[in-house]
């Protein structure tokens, strides 16, 4: 599509908005202090931002227990890798360039944990056996060493009534068949949408770890 109207430079773009506040730009950090950490510990889902270098993006899920991404010192956090599907996309775009972003959510509340920094693909066996579950040790770990840290201010979370009953109950139709429905359909797979609703709900139910 062609717009007649584009912000092409940083004049214009600081044009309509202003400079950020002091009050804004003072708060992030470059080591993880206590509230930092304390958020890490209570979180039970991240989004991991990463970049080929050359223009491809990819935001990926990560979800596990309250905790699962560990703290290893001031400046440094080790995520897991679970199963999955084999995409790696994360794990295929840091060996092109290593630079991430983190952002950590936890269930009810209305703040969120946002972190940049460099990854690197980890396998010691001493930290992946240290983020077991079910007796289950994860085959690779992503390691951060972080670069800047800050919490987002919560009006992203307000406005979607994220966490609200109001947005459960206005997304309750979403069909449960969504994925298999796309997959068939996306992939031109030979299979039937009921067939791959089996499959999914196999995967979901016995490899999680």
């Amino acid at each position: 599509m062609d717009f007649a109207d584009t912000i092409t430079t940083r004049a214009a773009l600081r044009e309509v908005l202003d400079e950020p506040s002091e009050l804004v730009t003072s708060k992030e950090v470059s080591e993880l202090d206590e509230f930092c950490r304390d958020f890490i510990a209570r979180s039970p889902f991240v989004l991991i931002a990463s970049s080929d270098g050359a223009g491809s993006i990819d935001i990926s899920p990560k979800g596990d227990p309250s905790g699962f991404v560990q703290v290893l010192d001031d400046t440094t956090l080790a995520i897991p890798d679970r199963l999955g599907n084999q995409r790696a996309d994360t794990f295929e775009n840091v060996l092109k360039h290593p630079f991430v972003g983190v952002i950590f959510l936890i269930p009810g509340t209305k703040n969120t944990l946002r972190i940049r920094g460099r990854a690197t693909i980890v396998r010691d066996a001493s930290l992946r056996e240290s983020m077991a579950v079910g007796g289950r040790v994860p085959d690779l770990a992503l390691v951060v060493d972080v670069m800047t840290a800050y919490f987002h201010c919560a009006k992203c979370i307000i406005r979607s009534k994220l966490w609200s009953d109001e947005q459960v109950k206005a997304t309750a139709g979403v069909d449960d068949l969504l994925l298999a429905q796309t997959m068939v359909k996306h992939g031109d797979l030979p299979v039937t949408v009921e067939r791959m609703q089996e499959i999914i709900v196999s995967d979901e139910t016995e490899w999680l770890y």
